[in-house]
């Protein structure tokens, strides 16, 4: 099977193909380069070290892949605002945000029927604990009037369930929602 990067990009991104994100860490030279690129952007608090098969190898090896909201959203606006990509790329990378299949309960979960959410879902698997490392969704949405807001909310750690860790994420970004549609900044 053959496949174009803009497939195995749009895989990853959109249905969170770890396969896909392995072989995109490969192609560009590693989770190093990748992590220095992102420093490089002036962008701090995110550790990238791990693969996605590294991780699955043993539970504590997803915890050297870390980030904050403050630096998520950080990079977001840097995207959003087009200054890391070709206008090409830039592009093809929010259109395929905005397609993403997986995480609706969560970020777009209590939002309006249409809005236009660009979004990146994360999931680490449950341990025999019961502790899920890691609900995440990261994107930009945006509102009525047209501006956009950008928004990171990780669950971490979780002994609740997948959907109320998914609840969680669609209250607090509802409530973001709210906050700037009555006039907040």
């Amino acid at each position: 099977m053959e496949l174009s990067f803009s497939e195995i990009i749009k895989s990853t991104v959109s249905h969170s193909d770890n396969n896909g994100c392995d072989i995109l860490f490969r192609f560009v030279g590693g989770t190093n380069k990748v992590h220095n690129f992102i420093s490089k952007l002036g962008v701090k608090n995110i550790s990238i070290k791990a693969t996605e098969e590294e991780m699955h190898k043993a539970w504590n090896v997803q915890y050297t892949d870390w980030t904050t909201p403050d630096a998520t959203v950080q990079l977001l606006k840097k995207f959003y605002k087009n200054e890391i990509l070709s206008k090409n790329s830039y592009d093809f990378l929010l259109n395929t945000m905005i397609e993403t299949t997986t995480g609706p309960k969560r970020l777009k979960g209590l939002l309006p029927d249409g809005t236009v959410v660009a979004h990146k879902t994360g999931s680490s698997d449950t341990n025999d604990k019961g502790i899920t490392a890691a609900t995440n969704d990261i994107g930009i949405i945006t509102l009525p009037n047209g501006k956009h807001f950008a928004i990171a909310v990780y669950v971490s750690d979780s002994s609740e369930k997948s959907d109320v860790n998914e609840k969680i994420i669609a209250e607090i970004c509802k409530s973001v929602w709210d906050y700037l549609i009555k006039g907040g900044k």
